[in-house]
C-alpha cells in the first residue's frame, strides 16, 4: 500500500506560514542551535559559573563516550583545585546517533567520526586504559592494566554492551555478510549494514527486521532502519519484490503509547508485517535462516536480508559489580547500574554517580537523555561536595526523531509519566513533518558537539 499523502501535512502550514520554503528559513534562522537542543534533551545555553568552588576532591569518570565527556568538561568549568580522571581507552568519538543516516545510505562514514581528545579538558588526567574492576566499598577502580585509582567521588558513564553471543550462531564478524546487517556499536557495522540494504532493495526478497529484548541503546532504531529501508525500495521502484517483516520481542513496537498506535497502522499501511512476542533466539548464517522463540515455541524463518539486534547489557566489570542493581527488572534485564531515577546518584554508594546507557532508569538510552541527565548528576554531585542537599533531578525526558523516510519524521519527546513533551508548539507531536528531518540531518549534529564541552 501507498504511503499516505504527506503533502496535506505541508500544504496547511505552508498557508499558515505563508509558504514551506519561508517556514523553512524562519525555523533554520530563529531556531539555529538553540533550537536543536529540545532533540537532545531540552534546555538552554549555559554560561560559565561566576565563580567555581575550592575543592581538592578526587573524582573519577569511567568511560569517555557522550556522558562521560560533558561531565568532565562540566566539573571542569565548576571546579578550582579538583583532580579530575577519566578512565577510557578509546582515542575515537563516535556520533552514535548518527549511526542509522550512515546505514541507510543518506550520510558517510566520516560524519560521525570524531576524536576524543578534541573535548578532553585540557586539566584533566586521562588514562587511557578500562576499568576492569569496581571497588565502591574501597573507594577505587582498577585498570585492566593493574593501575589502582582511588576517588573521592565515582560517575560511571561506561555505556553498555551489544551482546552479539546472546543470539546463537551471531558474531559482529558477520555483519556485512550473508544478508546480515547490524546498526549498532560502530561505523563500520554501520556501513556493512548499508551494503546489505543496498542489495536487498535492489535485488528484493525476504527481510527481517528485529529488536531486542529489554532496555537497548536508541529504542526507535530498529524502527527507523526498517521505514528507511521500505521508503529506500519504493523510491527505486523495488517495493513489490520486497517482504518486510518487523518481529518485535513483546506486544508493542514503542514504549510510549501514542506512538505505538501510530506505528501499529503505519507498518501495516506500509505493506509491514509485524509478530508479537518473537525473539531472535539464532541464526544460521550460511542457510540465511533465522530462529526465533515465540510463545508456541521457536519457529525458523527463512530470510534474504535480516536486521540484528541482540540484547544489550552493562559491560561485565560494571554489571559483576556491587554498582549494579542487585535484584528487581534492571538486575535481569542487564545487570544495569543501580541509580535514584531522579538524582541520578547511586542508592547504595552516596559518593557514586551515574549518567547515559549503563544506568537503569525506566527510560533513558538516547543522547538526549545524557544531555539530560549529566547536567543533573553533575549539580547534585557538586552539591554533595559543597555539603549542600541535592535537590537538581532528571523527570526521565527522553527525544527521538522518529525518521519515517527520507525528508519526513516526527518529533518524539516525553517522560517517565510517557507523556509527550514537546518543545515546539507549531510542530505536532503526533504527525510526520519535516522538522524532525532537518534537525536529525543538520542541525543535532552540531548541538551534540556542544553538549560534549558542557556548553548546553
Amino acid at each position: 500500500m501507498l504511503l499516505k499523502p504527506f503533502s496535506g501535512v505541508l500544504n496547511s502550514q505552508a498557508r499558515a506560514a505563508g509558504n514551506v520554503d519561508d517556514q523553512r528559513r524562519r525555523l533554520l534562522k530563529a531556531a539555529g542551535l538553540g533550537g536543536a537542543l529540545a532533540a537532545v534533551g531540552g534546555g538552554t545555553l549555559l554560561s560559565s559559573p561566576a565563580s567555581a568552588m575550592r575543592t581538592s576532591a578526587r573524582i573519577v569518570i569511567v568511560g569517555a563516550g557522550a556522558a562521560g565527556i560533558a561531565a568532565a568538561n562540566r566539573l571542569d568549568q565548576s571546579l578550582d583545585g579538583a583532580e579530575i580522571t577519566v578512565i577510557d581507552r578509546r582515542q575515537r568519538h563516535l556520533y552514535q546517533p548518527g549511526l542509522t543516516m550512515v546505514a541507510t545510505g543518506i550520510w558517510k562514514t566520516g560524519k560521525v567520526v570524531d576524536r576524543n581528545d578534541r573535548y578532553m579538558p585540557r586539566a584533566v588526567n586521562w588514562i587511557q586504559d578500562h576499568v576492569a574492576e569496581f571497588d565502591p566499598d574501597a573507594n577505587r577502580v582498577v585498570t585492566t592494566g593493574g593501575q589502582v585509582v582511588p576517588y573521592d567521588y565515582l560517575i560511571v558513564t561506561t555505556g553498555l554492551k551489544v551482546d552479539y553471543e546472546a543470539i546463537e550462531g551471531m558474531s559482529p564478524d558477520l555483519i556485512g555478510r550473508e544478508g546480515i546487517g547490524c546498526v549498532y556499536d560502530n561505523p563500520e557495522h554501520a556501513e556493512r549494514t548499508w551494503r546489505m540494504i543496498d542489495h536487498y532493495t535492489t535485488a528484493g526478497g525476504v527481510g527481517l527486521f528485529t529488536r531486542g529484548p529489554g532496555g537497548i541503546k536508541c529504542a526507535g532504531a530498529p524502527l527507523k532502519i526498517a521505514m528507511l529501508t521500505e521508503d529506500l525500495a519504493r523510491r527505486r521502484g523495488t517495493r513489490e519484490s520486497l517482504e518486510m517483516i518487523y518481529n518485535s520481542p513483546g506486544d508493542g513496537l514503542f514504549s510510549q503509547p501514542d506512538m505505538d498506535d501510530f506505528l501499529k497502522q503505519e507498518f501495516p499501511s506500509r505493506d509491514i508485517a509485524i509478530n508479537w512476542h518473537h525473539r531472535l533466539k539464532g541464526i544460521e548464517p550460511e542457510a540465511r535462516r533465522a530462529t526465533f522463540a515465540t510463545p508456541d515455541g521457536d519457529i525458523r524463518i527463512d530470510y534474504d536480508f535480516i536486521h540484528v539486534v541482540p540484547p544489550m547489557r552493562a559491560p561485565d566489570p560494571l554489571g559483576n559489580s556491587s554498582l549494579a542493581w542487585q535484584d528487581g527488572s534492571f538486575a535481569a534485564d542487564g545487570n544495569w547500574m543501580e541509580v535514584d531515577q531522579y538524582s541520578m546518584r547511586h542508592r547504595r554508594y552516596g559518593n557514586v554517580f551515574g549518567a547515559g546507557d549503563c544506568v537503569g532508569t525506566p527510560i533513558g538510552k538516547t543522547a538526549a537523555s545524557v544531555k539530560a541527565q549529566v547536567p543533573v548528576a553533575v549539580e547534585n554531585l557538586l552539591s554533595v561536595i559543597g555539603d549542600r542537599e541535592t535537590v537538581a533531578s532528571y523527570d526521565g525526558y527522553t527525544s527521538c526523531p522518529l525518521i519515517t523516510g527520507r525528508g519526513r519524521g516526527i518529533l518524539v519527546e516525553f517522560d517517565y509519566a510517557l507523556n509527550m513533551i514537546p518543545s515546539f508548539p507549531f510542530i505536532s507531536p503526533y504527525r510526520e513533518h519535516w522538522v524532525p528531518w532537518v534537525m536529525k540531518d543538520r542541525m543535532l549534529l552540531p548541538a551534540y558537539n556542544a553538549m560534549l564541552r558542557g556548553r548546553i
